[in-house]
């Protein structure tokens, strides 16, 4: 029988879930079983899910599951270097170049394991099964907007934490905006999930919005229009080919902008686009201050639905779970295409 291990998050300020008791449910009267693991911090009770009639393992046992059970998380696992026996489900950030990628992937290799790259589950097009893009790109874009609001007072943006919903996130901002007009955003990937996100949560809170997608970016760059600005998010994911929207020496050129928003995070890619910083940001410090006269700061939280926990995991769960019902038949299909993708990379 089929066996999915569903793992509590270990990174912390993650409390997204991948499946919902009703996924749960959905599963087990396919004929899969399941197991989830105890959690303090997942935004959906453990409750629901025992209900559904899924077994309870204690929190972070997953390295002792049998051997033939399916793990599925959403984030990295701790970096211990310890091998990886399991099948694996959840995003491994390992097949783009990212430096860290590597000793990922020599854990599989070492313990036999295998990873499904949730960001791999694509469809026969291409397209990928399930994102949390469009989260992404609405808290990405609020907190760029924080960073906005607390320069406008000389600050550098505090740190930023989960709320219980949408409306509360734009409650929050709209009391930071108060006094103040409203700045200009452009939003680069604007056709796709992430920058529909994006651009939704800056219209809600009154900005003009400059949306550019590939048609706008073409060229090749350079594109000083991005100058003209006061937030620039970025929801376009490196990959070969990808322009660079800002270079280093734009830091020192007259502009308008002083926030960028990497919604897509991938700082430590070969192909990031906007090669001004080199790490990730956090919730504790949301923002990289890159350049101080006039100041520039970037903001690349790599986990930005976490903020919104509910919504993000419903609509996400809601997207993967038709694919999960499938787990039943993983040489076929999006598994087989993300075991592909796996084989490639392992080396």
């Amino acid at each position: 029988m089929t066996h999915l291990w569903v793992r509590a998050e270990q990174r912390p300020n993650e409390e997204r879930a991948g499946i919902t008791a009703e996924g749960v449910c959905a599963l087990i009267a396919a004929g899969i079983r399941v197991t989830v693991e105890e959690s303090s911090t997942r935004a959906a009770g453990l409750t629901g899910y025992a209900e559904a009639g899924a077994e309870i393992a204690p929190k972070n046992s997953w390295p002792d599951a049998p051997a033939d059970a399916i793990i599925f998380g959403l984030k990295e696992l701790p970096e211990d270097g310890t091998p990886l026996p399991h099948r694996h489900i959840m995003f491994g950030h390992a097949f783009k170049g990212q430096f860290s990628g590597r000793a990922l992937l020599d854990r599989f290799k070492a313990g036999g394991g295998t990873l499904y790259d949730l960001e791999y589950l694509v469809d026969e097009d291409g397209r990928r099964v399930a994102a949390f893009g469009y989260w992404a790109g609405f808290a990405g874009a609020a907190v760029s907007l924080k960073a906005w609001i607390a320069q406008q007072s000389g600050g550098i943006c505090p740190p930023v934490g989960a709320y219980p919903g949408k409306n509360a996130l734009l409650s929050d901002l709209a009391e930071g905006m108060a006094g103040l007009s409203a700045p200009r955003a452009i939003v680069i990937g604007a056709l796709g999930r992430v920058g529909t996100g994006a651009a939704d949560l800056c219209e809600a809170m009154g900005m003009r919005v400059t949306k550019w997608d590939m048609d706008e970016t073409a060229s090749g760059g350079p594109f000083p229009e991005i100058l003209d600005h006061d937030i620039f998010l970025n929801c376009i994911f490196a990959r070969p080919g990808t322009p660079v929207f800002v270079p280093r020496e734009a830091l020192s050129q007259p502009r308008s902008l002083t926030v960028i928003g990497d919604v897509a995070c991938d700082p430590d890619s070969d192909y990031n686009p906007v090669p001004v910083y080199d790490r990730a940001t956090t919730w504790d410090a949301p923002v990289l201050r890159v350049h101080d006269t006039p100041p520039m700061d970037v903001m690349a939280i790599d986990n930005l639905p976490s903020m919104l926990p509910v919504e993000s995991s419903q609509d996400y769960a809601a997207q993967l779970l038709p694919s999960l019902l499938t787990l039943t038949d993983l040489d076929s299909g999006v598994w087989a295409r993300a075991k592909a993708e796996f084989d490639k990379h392992i080396g």
